[in-house]
């Protein structure tokens, strides 16, 4: 049966029509043409509403032991006032404000609220920086430029190691276990019985809008990470475009199962930020899409029904893998659920194929899978689709309040977006903040866009990679990026995690390629702990690729599009090299420099035998 003839589980969506004015400069205007509805002053403002409606509904909840902890939402709006008070206290202003090290956790939830309460500004930053770093070198950049008045760190002995090397003595410090000899040191649970005197009220009602609510650093994939301004405005807002849009969840309080880390947007903004909106519950999942982590998410099904999951293709991809041999986790995943979404990356078409068929034997119905677009700097959320999705590539259109440029750019057409969610700037740089921002305001995002149809707008947005990341051969060829790294990617899955596209000025595309060390174990039969040499050296994967990668080549219309060599990189990208960010995104330039060496490899005039030849067809 054709997958596509099951009929979708119904669920209510907004509006995206827009409208297009084309300017005699060639530029492009367009925006929805639904206005957007009212939004509170913070999104502290709706968490306080929904208190006062639905005081015993779960908010947020964390994993303990076997179980959860969980607080409701009267049980959270008690105990932000105390902390609120002790960050006062401490002498914390929008000029000092607190740094959070560690990741997700009830704690961790508390305190960004509670600083969002009296208008000091926060930073979630990476635990990587701390915790895999072995220099601390963007560690040392965030807390040069941020100048925290105080830091929190789950654990103190585990980050003991980072904050001794970066932070002065002068700088308080608040743990929830093992606290640090020697200095300043305040438990968390302690904080919880601060009093509370008339100064959390006053720096409560004097947030405004503009208030900076917390500052994200950006991942650093081209270079050090910039502080993006958050401003209660951008949080508020964003939260109203999602309910437009995604109107499902004005309907009934959604569900949410997540681990996206909130030193990013999408988890500690876009994911949080509906639970809080909408009066619904936020579960924090120990789980992540690796071989040794997703385990967890998969117990966390077993009691955890979303009505609503988003996710990285990643983790779909090990969901579908894992379903036969967890029906309780694919029955609870799919008996409420309103919508899948992804974003981040494309998704292959064997991870559509597999969600479908899941959803079907579990319901009879397939559900929607839909993405969207944006970046830190919009808050996240800036173009959705309401229309399922079946290919990679599709944004949809913009939400509600939001206008974009269109510019042509060479052979690409530029993005730029204006709105109520786009920031202000970055945190004390003056200088990449004028850089940001075009003669009208417009933020230049950096990424190219297509019309899916050029004759019929409703159809959306195709993201058309990077303007800067196209580069010619050395024939004055164009290639571009992110067509041939997703086409490499797509032939390539489910035994790769990324690759390096390699070519210019040179006389052929060459690829280094990261592969998935887990998939690829398993399709040799190898134990997970075998050495990354010995799994990238069995026949079964070899061939696997060579199969894989000369078909591609096979494809290939040109020079533009033909991957005429390859390998497989063993050794994981380097986080201190700047060759990953954080959050996995692979730093092109950054590896490229750094195995100088591989590239050159690619280009020998005589190839090695780690090299894949690839002929295209007729060559």
């Amino acid at each position: 049966m054709d997958l596509r003839t099951t009929p979708i589980r119904p669920v209510r969506l907004g509006n995206m029509a827009a409208r297009a004015e084309r300017r005699a400069d060639g530029t492009s205007i367009i925006g929805s043409v639904e206005e957007l509805g009212p939004y509170p002053r913070a999104i502290v403002d709706a968490l306080e509403d929904w208190g006062a409606r639905t005081p015993d509904a779960i908010l947020i909840a964390d994993r303990e032991g076997e179980g959860w902890r969980k607080l409701s939402f009267a049980q959270v709006l008690e105990r932000i006032p105390p902390l609120a008070q002790a960050l006062l206290d401490a002498g914390l202003s929008p000029q000092r404000p607190l740094m959070i090290l560690s990741g997700n956790e009830i704690e961790h939830f508390l305190l960004g609220m509670a600083a969002i309460w009296v208008g000091i500004p926060y930073a979630p930053i990476s635990p990587a920086y701390s915790l895999i770093s072995t220099d601390f070198g963007k560690l040392r950049h965030i807390a040069g430029l941020l100048t925290p008045g105080m830091i929190y760190a789950s654990d103190g002995a585990k980050f003991a190691p980072a904050i001794e090397a970066v932070f002065g003595a002068d700088v308080p410090l608040i743990v929830r276990a093992n606290p640090i000899d020697g200095r300043a040191v305040s438990v968390f649970d302690d904080l919880l019985a601060t009093p509370v005197t008339p100064a959390v009220a006053a720096a409560h009602a004097a947030i405004t809008p503009d208030t900076v609510a917390k500052v994200l650093f950006t991942s650093g994939s081209t270079g050090l990470p910039k502080g993006v301004i958050t401003t209660n405005r951008m949080m508020a807002c964003n939260q109203q475009m999602i309910r437009q849009a995604l109107a499902f969840v004005q309907d009934e309080p959604p569900v949410l199962l997540d681990w996206m880390p909130w030193n990013h947007v999408a988890g500690g903004s876009h994911n949080t930020g509906i639970a809080i909106y909408n009066g619904g519950t936020f579960y924090i999942d120990d789980g992540q899409p690796t071989p040794a982590r997703f385990g967890r998410t998969l117990e966390n099904l077993k009691t955890v029904q979303p009505t609503f999951f988003t996710n990285v293709p990643k983790a779909y991809e090990f969901l579908v893998a894992a379903f036969d041999e967890h029906p309780e986790a694919r029955r609870n995943l799919f008996a409420r659920l309103k919508l899948l979404q992804y974003a981040g990356a494309g998704l292959s078409q064997h991870v559509f194929d597999g969600l479908d068929r899941a959803a079907r034997a579990e319901t009879g119905e397939r559900v929607m899978i839909i993405t969207g677009y944006g970046s830190t700097e919009t808050a996240p959320f800036a173009f959705t689709t309401t229309w399922a999705v079946e290919e990679a590539g599709h944004i949809g259109l913009p939400a509600a309040g939001m206008t974009i440029k269109l510019v042509p750019n060479g052979d690409k057409t530029e993005l730029r977006l204006k709105g109520p969610n786009v920031t202000p700037g970055y945190w004390r740089d003056d200088e990449k903040t004028q850089e940001a921002f075009d003669e009208e305001g417009f933020y230049k995002i950096g990424d190219a866009v297509r019309f899916a149809d050029a004759e019929d707008l409703a159809k959306g947005f195709v993201f058309d990679g990077r303007v800067t990341e196209d580069f010619k051969l050395s024939t004055g060829t164009w290639v571009n990026f992110a067509a041939v790294r997703g086409a490499v990617i797509a032939a390539c899955a489910p035994l790769i995690r990324d690759v390096v596209v390699t070519g210019l000025d040179r006389n052929f595309i060459g690829a280094m390629i990261f592969p998935d060390l887990a998939a690829c174990a398993r399709h040799a039969g190898l134990p997970a702990e075998t050495e990354a040499r010995a799994i990238l050296a069995h026949p079964a994967v070899r061939e696997k690729f060579a199969e894989s990668l000369a078909i591609l080549a096979q494809q290939s219309t040109g020079s533009s599009n033909h991957v005429a060599r390859a390998l497989l990189i063993a050794n994981a990208p380097d986080i201190d090299k700047g060759e990953v960010t954080d959050k996995g995104s692979i730093n092109q330039r950054a590896v490229r420099t750094h195995r100088a060496a591989l590239v050159e490899s690619l280009y020998a005039d005589t190839p090695g035998p780690d090299i894949f030849v690839l002929a295209r067809k007729g060559a």
